[in-house]
């Protein structure tokens, strides 16, 4: 339970680097979470690469503001006000993305996977590490472009793209609504 309190999202990350045997931690952390029929549809890419990371958060920042172009909606305006800052960083400046990519299609493959980010988030809080899920990224991360680039198989999809590093500084609770509950019987 204190790993589920005390989990965030940061978005301020310092210079420092995740070594690999907190990565394979947080790898073997993610492959035991629960999986339908035992499929275990997952697959991971590690990415350290500060020039890489800089030129996919520039990639992802593009198909953001090209998407919001066609949109009027609130949420796409306050996303292209974040893009169009030339000093924001998709990953935070963290300097390790962590993608989960789907192997294969199924009914239960996305939520397979996105149990195995929560087994990785949870470990890399427990480790005092910092994680932030990076939905701006799923776009360019899914485009042939990339895929070639980072060596993934084309039949792939990168699902939950994580970025793991050192918090530079606190990152204050947010509060919660009480659980929604529809029936109890």
């Amino acid at each position: 339970m204190d790993a589920i309190h005390q989990r965030r999202s940061v978005r301020n990350y310092t210079s420092k680097a995740v070594d690999e045997a907190a990565i394979r931690t947080l790898l073997d952390a993610a492959v035991h979470a629960p999986t339908a029929m035992h499929q275990e549809p997952w697959s991971f890419a590690v990415i350290q690469d500060r020039n890489l990371l800089d030129r996919l958060s520039d990639c992802a920042k593009k198909q953001v503001q090209d998407e919001a172009q066609v949109s009027d909606s609130a949420k796409s305006q306050h996303k292209l006000h974040l893009v169009n800052n030339p000093e924001f960083h998709v990953f935070h400046n963290a300097g390790t993305l962590i993608v989960i990519y789907g192997k294969f299609t199924g009914p239960f493959v996305e939520a397979d996977c996105w149990l195995a980010a929560e087994n990785l988030l949870l470990a890399a809080c427990a480790q005092g590490l910092g994680t932030c899920v990076i939905g701006f990224a799923v776009s360019a991360l899914n485009t042939a472009e990339w895929k070639e680039e980072l060596g993934i198989p084309a039949e792939m999809t990168a699902i939950a793209p994580i970025i793991v590093g050192e918090p530079a500084g606190e990152t204050p609770p947010t509060s919660r609504k009480p659980p929604a509950i529809l029936i109890w019987k």
